[in-house]
């Protein structure tokens, strides 16, 4: 599945599909990483549906495996995830609100909120 580059009010990213599956595994992240060097951007914007199943439970080991990756190639990603999309474990949002603090990951309700938030970069 290719990712197009999107080019929101001057902020640069590359999308998933809304409401599509993307990653099966961890190991997929490298479509996302691909698809940001192809359109030379360094910002993802996903959805929940494009994260794989426990994605949001953190004991997985998968976003921990999926974020990591993603800050080696210093490529920002913002998840939309209106409520009810996914169940967080207890420790996936305590993991949320520290990364908030910094610049590389964030999990937000609504598109536009994440677009602005990638556009503080």
């Amino acid at each position: 599945m290719e990712l197009p580059v999107v080019d929101e009010r001057g902020v640069q990213f590359v999308e998933g599909p809304p409401d599509q599956a993307l990653m099966s595994s961890a190991r997929d992240v490298d479509l996302v990483i691909e698809a940001c060097f192809s359109g030379g951007v360094h910002c993802a914007l996903l959805y929940a549906a494009n994260m794989t199943a426990a994605f949001f439970d953190l004991s997985s080991g998968e976003a921990g495996a999926i974020l990591q990756k993603l800050r080696n190639y210093w490529i920002r990603l913002a998840v939309v995830c209106p409520p009810g999309a996914a169940d967080f474990s207890s420790r996936f949002g305590e993991m949320v609100a520290e990364e908030l603090r910094g610049q590389h990951f964030g999990v937000f309700e609504a598109r536009h909120d994440a677009i602005e938030w990638l556009r503080r970069a």
